[in-house]
């Protein structure tokens, strides 16, 4: 009986982690458990490769635990274009439109990771329409988001970005474990110019870069660099 009762209540949790997507809203909660029993979970490693640009869309990805990167590269460049976590869907492009994946997308940490079909979701897009609304209204946000931060890595100087993702990054006065090359994906430009702006704070005294570490030596004079 422990064991039944133990099984439902974790399928309610899992019914209840879907509900916490804006796409899944308003879906009977016997619906949603039905989807969780169909479904697949699967626990991947950090690094694990989902799908690639030119990929026919199979499938819509929903985070349960850990975190996704979307992206695109170029030889050695990397153009970031989200940072996912739960409950956040992935994969929404190959569910629209011509069906293709456009982008990358890699787990950045052991996450879990539920995995709804085409023929799942189409079934879900037939019984709720409402879905399809909300399907299209996510495309079109992640698309607006991307055209902002090519306007802001356009018309926006490269120091006050970069002021503003170590502010963000920061642990106390700490930033560890991120690389030149890292913070050069993030801002969207080459290494060497994130290299150069990072010289700049440093001879300004509001930073010191050690090797394994960035050191914010004056936080007013940095979060002022965010506004100039």
């Amino acid at each position: 009986m422990r064991r039944k009762t133990n099984r439902k209540n974790a399928s309610l949790l899992e019914a209840a982690a879907l509900s916490a997507s804006d796409l899944f809203q308003e879906i009977p909660a016997a619906c949603l458990q039905a989807l969780e029993r169909d479904s697949e979970v699967t626990a991947f490693p950090a690094g694990h490769i989902f799908f690639r640009p030119g990929e026919p869309g199979e499938r819509l990805f929903f985070i349960e635990t850990g975190s996704v990167q979307t992206f695109r590269s170029s030889g050695q460049k990397k153009l970031i274009i989200a940072e996912l976590r739960p409950p956040a869907v992935f994969g929404e492009m190959g569910c629209v439109g011509q069906r293709m994946y456009h982008c990358f997308a890699q787990t950045t940490e052991p996450s879990r990771i539920r995995t709804l079909s085409r023929t799942q979701l189409e079934a879900l897009l037939q019984q709720f329409p409402s879905i399809t609304r909300r399907l299209l209204d996510l495309v079109s946000e992640r698309f607006v988001h991307v055209l902002m931060d090519l306007e802001d890595t356009s018309f926006r100087h490269l120091i006050p970005r970069l002021a503003k993702l170590l502010l963000e990054s920061a642990e106390g006065d700490s930033i560890r474990g991120i690389t030149h090359r890292e913070i050069a994906q993030h801002l969207r430009v080459y290494r060497e110019s994130a290299t150069a702006a990072l010289g700049e704070l440093r001879k300004a005294g509001i930073i010191a870069v050690d090797r394994k570490q960035i050191r914010i030596l004056d936080r007013a004079r940095l979060e002022r660099a965010t506004r100039e």
